[in-house]
């Protein structure tokens, strides 16, 4: 909604008969009242009562004219005090400007220099530019400017985006780097006018879905119960651009063979934080429409496996996977109650409750039961599940068998429509083998779980791309925060960690594809198997980190909602909890590498050697590729360790485990990237400063670099931070660039070199070290190199 300014002179102009008590009282100039004022205002006041009209009231003595004579003089008397008492505390500073209305209804022959004709300044609505004030009273006392919270000279300009595909140049790079020509023509064709539309129509309807989150009509005027779930037409417009977007179909369609998925995970990326959250619905979508494709699409699922992968809006449904119930979570084997019964059409009935259903709006779902044998018994455990397919409406439009008790109140994906449900009679079809419920959903859990890293990195993007636009037009201290080289660290290591999580994300693409067009190798299938859960812990973890990171920012603006950006943390939180917790995910890793008996982790070695290979060739990369090989020699002393330690020792050791995977392997594609012919240094700069961030001391790197010598550096008198450099230091072979090794320990402290000291180091390439008090004198960061 927006509100025009207007003038406040204007209010000189209204004539005498428009003039209402309301406007007098919120009028923004202050002025004393004459009594001829006062006189003039009684008889407007009580004039427009009908009570007190000549030809219409009863005489004035009666005790109803009395009383209402009365009502309306201490009405007029409190006015007239109370703007009196306002005067004449703010005459003092206003003496400098002359009165400029003498009597009320007249405008005055002069007015106030510090009010004359200021227009007011409104708030307007989301993603509205707000229009500049003027500036005309900037040297005015703040109690002139400021007496009302609408007046004032400055106005925060708020933080916008463009098309989200030409303002990633990495996207655009990888792509053009990684496909085919013909392919990356095509695709970025496709990518550039899907970012118009996301800039210009998605991202105004995904924040109608924030302001408008769906509602649950449990029963209808006359007691029926109808459970309808009732969402914003924004959130339907959402699934229309889905199905005319080919946001699933692409990735069946397969028109660019095995580099279809690339296309589509770079389709969503763009999508996903603009969404208001309907890339959930489709995660579900994608991973419902995989299992049918593993199942080879069968008869009765193939109208199905149609209608999810169309891209006519008419026909194009959603899915949910509805796996949690109130004992189970993640623990889907022991936890799952609900029963399915036989029909003698060959059909089921669900009789259960699901404790969290997300996207139940959707059309069809996916979802576990026990069935129940001729003799009435259940088997337990995961051999007893079996999957099942259902629709959520009949013919008639009405819930299949399907009560909603309750829209669950959460924390962020407030847009998400998520319910606890009780299946009562739900009709359905067993889609698995019986006891297969678990094998069979691998595949929905793979895809979902694709989709969690796709909306993290999104959401680790979209708050960099703000904040580095706010940067150009917050001021602080006298200059854009743009000019502040400490904010500009922290949005440089922001976008150290968004790179290296893209290419996990990007990696995790190019292997599904492979294995859905038959052209993977075993090494491949090891490789997606292991990287999928640890690309969904870990870059679930770093998008809250980041997108915290990026809220502070904005400083204050960062933690309103009205400004849209609290919910980015709000929603990214969520990502480390959907589709299995940190901790599940950890214990998959090491299911994992059970299972298939150490092989997984052998294709993790062998892969990350070969390419760390390529980075060799390049001499500003040496240094970087022996950090990650020397990190992969202890992963490797690390895993032999805990295996002698029994299952107890493996999983406490599970989450470090998994960690130290996803950042060594982002680490070994940033090298390989930036070993590219044509790698900028843009590139070879992020790889380098990713791999110092995961050297803890920060003295290990200095202890690998072969151009810089440190004879001794001694901490002074334990004072903490204060550091003396008694040696000289020296670099050899080539200059060292210390600003590209500017990340290290927590708490820095003060630097001290004296002028002995700066006299040794005078005419070396060499470096400042600053301590931290509470830590040894071997945590040591890099500040600057002096000449």
């Amino acid at each position: 909604m927006q509100i025009s300014a207007m003038p406040l002179g204007q209010l000189t102009s209204w004539p005498a008969e428009e003039l209402s008590l309301s406007k007098l009282v919120y009028a923004r100039r202050i002025a004393p009242l004459s009594a001829s004022t006062f006189t003039e205002l009684f008889n407007r006041v009580v004039g427009r009562g009908r009570w007190l009209k000549a030809k219409q009231t009863r005489p004035l003595g009666s005790f109803f004219g009395r009383f209402w004579f009365a009502f309306w003089l201490l009405a007029c008397l409190f006015i007239y005090f109370g703007k009196l008492a306002m005067w004449t505390h703010c005459k003092p500073k206003l003496s400098n400007c002359e009165v400029w209305l003498q009597s009320l209804g007249q405008a005055g022959n002069q007015k106030c220099k510090a009010w004359g004709k200021r227009p007011i300044a409104f708030s307007k609505g989301w993603n509205q530019q707000a229009e500049p004030m003027d500036q005309q009273c900037s040297s005015q006392h703040p109690r002139e400017l400021f007496a009302r919270k609408e007046i004032g000279v400055f106005c925060q300009e708020q933080p916008r985006i463009g098309n989200p595909y030409l303002e990633d140049a990495f996207l655009q790079d990888y792509l053009k780097s990684q496909l085919p020509t013909e392919v990356f023509a095509d695709v970025s064709l496709d990518l550039e006018q899907f970012g118009a539309r996301v800039k210009d129509e998605i991202d105004l309807l995904g924040r109608e879905c924030e302001l408008n989150p769906p509602q649950l009509k449990q029963f209808d005027a006359w007691g029926r119960r109808v459970d309808e779930i009732i969402t914003c037409p924004a959130w339907k417009r959402m699934k229309a651009i889905s199905a005319e977007e080919g946001l699933i179909a692409e990735a069946y369609e397969r028109r660019y063979s095995n580099w279809s998925r690339v296309h589509q995970i770079a389709k969503l990326y763009l999508f996903a934080p603009s969404s208001g959250f309907f890339s959930c619905p489709l995660a579900m979508t994608d991973g419902a429409a995989k299992v049918i494709e593993s199942l080879g699409i069968p008869k009765p699922l193939k109208e199905v496996f149609i209608h999810l992968t169309s891209r006519d809006p008419a026909k194009f449904w959603t899915s949910g996977q509805w796996m949690t119930e109130r004992r189970g979570g993640s623990d889907v084997a022991r936890g799952t109650e609900t029963v399915a019964l036989e029909l003698p059409d060959g059909s089921y009935s669900l009789h259960g409750l699901k404790w969290f259903t997300s996207a139940t709006d959707s059309d069809i779902t996916l979802t576990l039961a026990r069935s129940m044998t001729a003799d009435g018994q259940i088997q337990q455990g995961s051999k007893g599940l079996s999957l099942f397919y259902l629709k959520m409406r009949d013919e008639e439009g009405k819930l299949n068998g399907i009560e909603i008790q309750r829209l669950k109140d959460k924390l962020g994906t407030r847009q998400l429509p998520t319910a606890e449900l009780l299946l009562n009679g739900a009709k359905s079809l067993k889609i698995s083998a019986e006891g297969r419920g678990v094998a069979s959903i691998v595949n929905m859990l793979t895809i979902s779980r694709i989709h969690n890293v796709i909306g993290a990195v999104g959401y680790m993007r979209r708050v960099i791309t703000l904040a580095r636009d706010y940067a150009t037009k917050r001021e602080a201290f006298g200059k854009p925060l743009k000019a502040h080289p400490l904010h500009m660290q922290t949005l440089a290591r922001m976008e150290v960690q968004a790179r290296g999580a893209f290419l996990l994300m990007m990696e995790i693409g190019k292997l599904l594809g492979l294995e859905e067009t038959k052209k993977d190798t075993e090494q491949d299938q090891h490789m997606l198997r292991l990287l999928t859960p640890v690309a969904k812990l870990y870059t679930g973890k770093q998008a809250v980190a980041v997108t915290s990171e990026g809220l502070e920012c904005f400083g204050g603006q960062g933690y309103m909602e009205d400004t849209g950006l609290a919910g980015i943390l709000r929603d990214a939180q969520v990502l480390t909890i959907w589709e299995g917790t940190t901790n599940i995910l950890s214990l998959d890793v090491l299911r994992s590498l059970v299972k298939s008996q150490g092989k997984v982790l052998d294709a993790f070695f062998s892969t990350a050697q070969a390419r760390l290979k390529v980075a060799l060739s390049v001499s500003e990369l040496e240094i970087s590729v022996q950090i990650v090989q020397n990190d992969l020699h202890k992963l490797k002393q690390f895993t032999q360790k805990i295996s002698l330690k029994g299952e107890a020792g493996m999983q406490l050791s599970a989450r470090d485990f998994a960690y130290a995977l996803a950042r060594i392997y982002g680490g070994v594609l940033l090298l390989e990237y930036a070993a590219r012919p044509n790698a900028s240094a843009t590139d070879i700069y992020t790889a380098q400063r990713y791999l110092i961030s995961l050297v803890h001391p920060p003295k290990q790197f200095l202890r690998w670099h072969r151009h810089i010598h440190i004879f001794n550096c001694l901490r002074k008198g334990g004072s903490p931070g204060m550091l003396k450099v008694s040696a000289a230091v020296k670099a050899e072979e080539k200059q060292f660039r210390s600003e590209n090794l500017s990340y290290g320990s927590r708490a820095p402290g003060c630097m001290h070199v004296g002028k002995r000291e700066r006299d040794i180091l005078r005419g070396h390439s060499c470096v400042i070290l600053v301590g931290s008090g509470q830590l040894s004198h071997k945590h040591f960061r890099v500040v600057k190199s002096i000449q």
